[in-house]
């Protein structure tokens, strides 16, 4: 039976479509993702791929304090869409998400449940997963956010069947832009995406004199030790599914960190 499946690689889509609404790429924290309209989106680009009836669409992330969020939750609710995580490891790594759509590609191409995948990714490490779809038979059609060939891999490009780029127009008709409208609401944000969760562990397991001394210093100037610093943002990498931090997801961890360890 001829049919397709969409494979999603969620960090791709919220990091190159925040920086193709707003020019810059922007934490989970302050974006809205509208679910039935991306749900009508990636069914609208695999009909225009290859047209043919679809499997499902399988969402990929990372857990981020080792739970869904909110939204994938959400997600995971929704008709035709298989949510599949990743893990974060002990040093706060994310783990498992290229392996997973890798593992799905070539599974349900071996496995003949699919003739056509619909891939919206940028990552290099995934073209093996279409080299291996491809060997039995699968044709993949490969989707990018604008500007695809600043963000997306030249091989992976090269290696996929067809290529489709997505422009501010489809992106902006499930993705928005959304900072908190207040101080408390930026609190409530980063509670709700598990933010707050994966900090505290960090400050509970600092020592009590060395906690004293450092509410003493964040409450005279705000700024992180190097140290401290550098162990948040390797909890950031991973809380973001991101290699980079931004500077609004730095700014947001580091005011987090400020916050908890003074309210202790």
């Amino acid at each position: 039976m001829q049919r397709s499946a969409v494979f999603v690689d969620a960090g791709y889509l919220f990091a190159q479509g925040s920086a193709l609404l707003t020019g810059t790429r922007q934490s989970r924290e302050l974006l809205s993702l509208e679910i039935p309209k991306v749900v009508e989106a990636l069914k609208e680009v695999a009909k225009s791929s290859c047209n043919l009836p679809l499997l499902r669409i399988y969402w990929y992330d990372a857990m981020r304090v080792g739970r869904p969020t909110p939204e994938q939750s959400a997600l995971a609710d929704a008709d035709d869409i298989k949510i599949r995580l990743g893990q974060i490891n002990a040093a706060g790594e994310q783990k498992g998400v290229d392996a997973l759509i890798i593992t799905d590609l070539a599974e349900l191409a071996r496995n003949h449940a699919i003739t056509d995948a619909v891939l919206l990714s940028g990552d290099e490490d995934v073209r093996v997963g279409v080299v291996l779809a491809q060997q039995f038979g699968v044709r993949v059609h490969l989707v990018g956010i604008h500007p695809a060939r600043s963000n997306q891999s030249r091989s992976l490009m090269q290696e996929a069947d067809t290529t489709t780029e997505w422009n501010d127009v489809v992106v902006r008709a499930f993705l928005a832009y959304a900072p908190p409208a207040s101080a408390a609401a930026a609190i409530n944000a980063t509670a709700n995406t598990g933010l707050d969760a994966l900090i505290e562990p960090m400050v509970a397991a600092m020592a009590p004199p060395d906690l004293k001394a450092l509410k003493t210093t964040l409450g005279a100037s705000k700024q992180v030790p190097q140290d401290l610093d550098r162990m948040l943002l390797r909890l950031g990498r991973a809380h973001y599914g991101q290699e980079t931090l931004t500077t609004p997801e730095r700014s947001t961890l580091r005011d987090t960190f400020v916050r908890l360890v003074l309210a202790r």
